[in-house]
């Protein structure tokens, strides 16, 4: 930015075009200069500062519950700390001081007085009116001559006049004269807009003359040396290597490369939790001394704990390590996973801590198990994930989960001797009277908190699968290297629900969206109801289910599904892992009751390339919950193309109408009357895959599960 304009003398001919460098000496376009670097940097900031959070953790509904874990103080005040850090304080401030230089700017534009350069006009120099003729220039130009005429008027030492002034001043009437009438001089005036033709050109700098000038240039000089030559490569470098240093799961790529180098094949449980201790994230939060304190006391009420716990390989590999930061962070994980008292502030807030960043590491991992393909360390992953949120053990009794729940009634209700945990949901489905007196008693559980137990229970988000089946939009088989969808459908129903409503036809209806309706083909949010049906007010909004139930969590976490296809004969994946995070239909009323909603869910891939038919096992496992996993089998039926064009035919030809010539001959031939025609109330355009019976038992792509009844049977399994 700066200030333009002309300036110097050149013959009447026309001059060679010259550079003239003026500098802001009034200040007055220098805020223009701050203001529009300013501005670069902080509207790009206030608007990632300012957008909406799209995190669901933000808007979701929580799980009503009065239980307050030991130590709620010190996992409240994580969870405080998290949420500054993820509110990015820094910048914020850098908003502040932004928007507060971008304001004193724009005062400094209004209060200082700005001067434009004045363009050269021969009829404003001469007084005269730009309708006059050559007549009348003349003699204007005559009497201002025998006015100014250097010989004739002396300077005047009130107004600071010099001789060079006046001197000056009747050379530019004799320019302003000739522009006007010698044909020459007044070419060039039109051309170049000047007497003396092409004109030198200058270039306002915004800065201050001060600041150039009076041996100030060096300094200037190492100014902009050090923004341009050292502060903004630092800025950009330290992104460009923050952005490197982590993986997608924002995990440090050195943690990823850890786990990497632990990965084995057929890992699960302890080996797991093993391998999360090697994440670089905990040197930050152990630096220095804390390595060191403290660890022998974690250890020692780590290894004391019962050898159906922690296995002896797990104590071994805990012995065994050397580093002292891992080796304080896997006592740290034991520790929180079975909610061990650690009898120290400090040590108790670097449990929960070791807790969270595990969540985190988790992630990753699971992404090295999915890149490998391995079944089992797939499952074990996403399963140590549901034990770091409930902060339960691996292997332990689902039970846990429950408030005020400890190993101690736990035993009471399955016994000492258990070789299966009960799952949440069998544990409701026994009789009220035998469940209350196995749970409440001396050393037990309070009324209150066996009420309070059951009530979070109640609101939990178990999903029931009513049916599952392939198909194809628009098609009534699959056929080979089509894209397939699996399509889930299932309610929320919570343990111990009663009155649950039976499953109707119209429930597991399948109806394929509209060509046009990309986002409802792939799932996506922002699909449109289909053409001629209706629906309620909340068929175009996601709805989010509860935040998990995790008192001993740091941190809100958002419950997830994960469902995925494996080749159980060789123990592999068939299809990766699709995550549903919401529902296109509301869990529980405005009274929390649980609505029983038919929830839709699809995972969209391409079909074997060959015919025959394909069995896989669907697995649907939470990231939150233990013992809500479910696991059926399942069959891919994919067909020949020319069965697919028959059956289109088929399709395309009607059968003759009663009132029809075609009708009455077929009646002669047959003896068997036409059928009337049916008035079918639905859209024509709409492609009905599950509505014949017939049809879809023919192609034998859909599964249906076992009774919902109250969520529990043969498909939850967990270990």
């Amino acid at each position: 930015g700066g200030s333009g304009g002309s300036g110097g003398s050149g013959g009447s001919g026309g001059s060679m075009s010259s550079r003239e460098y003026n500098y802001d000496e009034n200040g007055q376009f220098f805020p223009f200069f701050v203001l529009t670097l300013t501005g670069l940097v902080t509207l790009p900031l206030t608007y990632s500062l300012l957008k909406p959070p799209k995190k669901v953790e933000s808007t979701a509904p929580r799980i009503k519950s009065d239980f307050k874990p030991q130590h709620d103080d010190i996992i409240q005040n994580q969870k405080r700390k998290r949420l500054r850090k993820e509110r990015r304080v820094k910048r914020a401030i850098a908003v502040v001081v932004g928007w507060a230089i971008i304001g004193y700017m724009v005062y400094l534009i209004i209060v200082t007085r700005r001067t434009a350069p004045k363009i050269w006009d021969p009829y404003e120099i001469l007084g005269i009116s730009r309708s006059a003729d050559e007549r009348a220039i003349a003699r204007r130009y005559k009497r201002l001559s025998l006015l100014y005429h250097p010989d004739k008027v002396r300077p005047d030492p009130s107004k600071n006049e010099t001789m060079e002034m006046l001197n000056q001043r009747f050379v530019e009437l004799t320019k302003a004269y000739k522009a006007l009438t010698d044909e020459e001089i007044r070419n060039n005036y039109l051309q170049y807009g000047h007497p003396d033709g092409k004109q030198s050109y200058s270039i306002g700098i915004a800065l201050p003359k001060l600041i150039i000038e009076e041996g100030s240039g060096k300094y200037v000089l190492m100014l902009y040396a050090s923004l341009l030559g050292i502060l903004l490569p630092y800025i950009v470098g330290r992104w460009w290597y923050g952005s490197q240093r982590y993986t997608r799961e924002k995990v440090l790529a050195a943690s990823a490369g850890n786990m990497f180098r632990e990965y084995e094949g057929t890992m699960i449980g302890g080996p797991i939790v093993n391998a999360l201790s090697t994440g670089e994230e905990y040197k930050e939060m152990l630096s220095g001394p804390k390595a060191e304190e403290g660890l022998a006391k974690v250890e020692k009420k780590v290894l004391a704990l019962d050898e159906k716990i922690l296995s002896a390989k797990d104590r071994e590999v805990l012995r065994k390590i050397d580093n002292p930061v891992r080796r304080k962070a896997l006592a740290l994980l034991w520790a929180y996973l079975n909610r061990i008292d650690l009898e120290d502030p400090v040590l108790n807030e670097e449990k929960y801590e070791a807790g969270s960043i595990a969540l985190s590491l988790t992630e990753s991992f699971t992404a090295i198990a999915l890149a490998f393909g391995n079944l089992i360390p797939i499952i074990g992953a996403y399963r140590i994930s549901q034990c770091i949120v409930q902060a339960i053990s691996p292997g332990s009794s689902p039970l846990l989960q429950l408030p005020y729940f400890t190993p101690k009634v736990v035993e009471s209700v399955e016994g000492a001797d258990v070789k299966t945990h009960l799952s949440v949901q069998k544990y409701l489905d026994m009789p009220e009277e035998r469940r209350r007196s196995l749970t409440v008693g001396p050393g037990l559980l309070t009324e209150d908190q066996y009420n309070s137990a059951i009530a979070v229970a109640k609101q939990l988000p178990l999903f029931a699968i009513s049916k599952a089946f392939f198909k194809v939009a628009g098609e009534r088989v699959v056929t080979p290297s089509s894209l397939v969808q699996l399509v889930i459908k299932g309610r929320i129903i919570p343990p111990g629900s009663t009155g649950v409503p039976d499953v109707t036809e119209k429930d597991l209806e399948d109806i394929d969206p509209d060509e046009a309706d990309v986002n409802a083909i792939i799932g996506r949010k922002g699909a449109t109801k289909p053409s001629g049906k209706s629906g309620d007010e909340n068929d175009g909004d996601r709805v989010q289910p509860p935040l998990a139930h995790a008192p001993y969590l740091p941190r809100d976490h958002p419950p997830r599904w994960h469902i995925f296809l494996a080749d159980a004969k060789q123990g592999k994946i068939a299809v990766p892992p699709f995550t549903f995070t919401t529902f296109d239909k509301p869990i529980f009323d405005e009274q929390g009751k649980p609505t029983f909603n038919m929830q839709t869910l699809r995972m969209q891939f391409q079909a074997p390339p060959q015919v025959g038919n394909f069995s896989f096992v669907l697995h649907m496992i939470s990231d939150s919950y233990m013992g809500f996993d479910v696991k059926q089998e399942i069959t891919l039926q994919v067909e020949d193309p020319s069965k697919a064009a028959v059956l289109q035919e088929e399709d395309d030809i009607s059968e003759p109408d009663e009132d029809s010539i075609a009708g009455q001959m077929q009646a002669l031939k047959t003896g068997v009357p036409p059928k009337k025609k049916k008035v079918v109330e639905s859209d024509d355009d709409e492609s009905d895959t599950e509505g014949d019976e017939e049809d879809t038992s023919e192609t034998d792509t859909e599964t249906d599960t076992d009774e919902e009844g109250s969520g529990t049977g043969e498909n939850l399994y967990f270990q």
